[in-house]
């Protein structure tokens, strides 16, 4: 009996071992998370940014530690596989009254597939499935803040309620006008109801902690009346005079999926029952998978478990096959989808033409800085896979020629698990929502044919929104290179995003230049550039040529945009940023902002 005792207390220590890395881990980032108050206090906007991109990193050390703790001190990949059985038994024992458990669930399955063969990732050894429920999870300590707080406002007393909640946050600078600013939210909250009275369960839920992301704090919550629930948000922001101001008050589920945009970067919220939070939320927002809400707050790899068990589901319970996609093919990507499933698959091709001179590597850091970077909502987030496994017969005989073509490195067709059921396995993919590529939502307007009246108005507003697009991502520091139509998507809210990343650069990075004057005569009728470009210098006057060949199109973007033609544009933006400004980029349209109505109204 003693070898089983033995067993017995090496695969405790494991799971011990494990569980403490996680705690470190969950610490470190709700500490880091926490500090975002103080940063938004302090108007200090270049550290909230450094922040968001370090806490990225946060994972991935804290299993490398954990993995070289294991090997240390526990010879962790000699252990025999009945070993590792007891490790997960125990782990789920350390779960019991833990306050993150889905993450902690998460944390093991990275650590145990950086030690155990390839062939037992899918088996007993990992959490496949979620062993600990995270429902009604609380903080049982006299002290913890709970998840959210509930305020119970009477018509009498409604303005008094909201600046108790707004000063329950406890931020360290005074506001501008806090009694105009709550005058103005109650003035917006009013047409949100179907009716005025007042029912006996009228309440705000208000979650706990500020939500902060860039240079904004943000109220989350809700309001019930009656039957009617209504999701809110109230964006903090600084005056110019240092002071705090509710800039915009935000209503309904459309209003908050703009906030929570897979284009956005994550916010910084401390909490400690993250699932509760999440629940809140998706209450709020039921259409959101819960996967992306675990993203938008900063838990990027719980948001990738939650992906992949929402794509096997369906994967179980559809049967169309995955193609190539529809629209042109890139030079770079070789980009794949699934019909009947709301993301696309994008692989790096093996080699390129000429005209694109990258590597493999390079474009993985492009993604890479995209991931750390603020998105701005123009952005779209990608999900990074290794080695994934589909079942052949899903894949149409087209899609696999094309892979065998563009990308053989990257593929394996094999019977890996021994069980005879054939695999397509991808050594290296990205994932990313999928949108309508803008050319062809162009084209659809142009064949817009009797109803031609609502084709142009599509066409204006789709090539104003890829203006105002370049614009949010110049003020994030991003030149996204190839700025073609097709590169650009269109999202179910009628933002235009950007999704294709290998040839952006920081704005900070490029010569912007004018075209020179012609010599001579040859020059000027010479189809080839007769003067001198560098790696990093861009003519914004050219762009025009390649992206305005429809005179609506080049109307309607000569009258809002014609300044991204203009070298002096992008040289402005670039010695500003050089400079140390940081832009604002506001998650909502111009007309929600308060201050921006009140100041038009004194204008008028």
């Amino acid at each position: 009996m003693f070898p089983q005792r033995l067993d017995s207390t090496v695969a405790y220590g494991i799971a011990k071992a494990m569980m403490d890395g996680f705690n470190r881990h969950y610490r470190l980032f709700r500490t880091e998370s926490a500090r975002a108050k103080h940063r938004f206090e302090t108007r200090d906007w270049h550290g909230q940014q450094r922040a968001q991109r370090e806490r990225i990193e946060f994972y991935d050390l804290r299993v490398n530690e954990c993995v070289k703790r294991l090997r240390k001190e526990f010879k962790a990949e000699q252990q025999p596989m009945d070993v590792w059985e007891q490790v997960k038994l125990h782990y789920i024992g350390l779960l019991v009254n833990h306050h993150q458990p889905e993450l902690a669930e998460t944390f093991f399955n990275s650590v145990s597939t950086k030690i155990l063969q390839r062939a037992y990732f899918q088996n007993d050894f990992i959490f496949v499935r979620p062993a600990v429920s995270t429902e009604y999870i609380e903080n049982e300590e006299p002290q913890a803040r709970p998840t959210y707080r509930c305020y119970y406002p009477t018509a009498q007393n409604m303005e008094a309620e909201l600046l108790r909640m707004l000063q329950d946050f406890g931020l360290s600078v005074p506001f501008e006008d806090l009694a105009r600013d709550a005058h103005l939210v109650l003035a917006a909250m009013k047409p949100q109801f179907d009716h005025v009275k007042l029912r006996a369960n009228f309440q705000f839920q208000v979650l706990s902690s500020l939500f902060f992301r860039n240079k904004g704090a943000y109220v989350v919550g809700k309001i019930i009346n009656g039957f009617q629930e209504v999701p809110f948000a109230l964006a903090v922001l600084h005056s110019e005079q240092g002071q705090l101001v509710i800039d915009a008050a935000l209503f309904g589920e459309d209003d908050l999926l703009m906030l929570f945009s897979f284009a956005r970067a994550t916010f910084m919220v401390d909490m400690e029952i993250p699932s509760a939070y999440v629940q809140f939320l998706r209450g709020m927002m039921p259409r959101k998978p819960r996967a992306e809400f675990y993203n938008a707050l900063g838990l990027a790899k719980q948001g990738k478990t939650l992906f992949y068990r929402d794509f096997l589901f369906h994967m179980r319970h559809s049967t169309d096959q995955f193609r190539i996609a529809p629209g042109i093919k890139g030079m770079v990507m070789l980009v794949f989808d699934l019909p009947s499933f709301p993301f696309v698959f994008k692989v790096i091709k093996d080699f390129y033409p000429p005209q694109k001179d990258t590597t493999r590597e390079q474009i993985r850091g492009k993604y890479l800085l995209v991931k750390q970077h603020d998105r701005v909502g123009r952005m779209a987030d990608t999900l990074e896979f290794s080695e994934v496994g589909f079942p052949r017969d899903r894949f149409t005989d087209e899609l696999i020629a094309e892979i065998e073509k563009f990308a053989p490195s990257q593929l394996e067709i094999s019977d890996r698990n021994g069980d005879g059921h054939i695999e397509v396995v991808l050594k290296h993919c990205y994932i990313e929502r999928r949108m309508i590529p803008l050319n062809m939502y162009l084209q659809e307007a142009f064949d817009a044919g009797p109803d031609a009246a609502r084709g142009r108005e599509q066409i204006e507003r789709a090539v104003v929104e890829y203006g105002n697009a370049i614009k949010d991502l110049v003020g994030a520091n991003i030149f996204p290179g190839d700025m073609l139509w097709k590169n650009f998507g269109i999202t179910r809210h009628g933002k235009v995003v950007f999704y294709d990343y290998d040839e952006i650069e920081y704005i900070t990075d490029c010569n912007f230049r004018r075209v020179p004057a012609p010599r001579n005569e040859e020059d000027e009728m010479s189809g080839e550039v007769w003067y001198s470009v560098g790696p990093h210098d861009v003519f914004p006057e050219t762009f025009g040529p390649f992206l305005l060949g429809n005179p609506m199109v080049r109307a309607v973007f000569m009258q809002h945009h014609a300044d991204l033609l203009d070298r002096d544009f992008w040289q402005s933006q670039k010695e500003r940023i050089a400079a140390g400004h940081v832009f604002d980029v506001f998650p909502y349209e111009r007309d929600r902002r308060f201050h921006i109505q009140a100041d038009k109204a004194l204008l008028d």
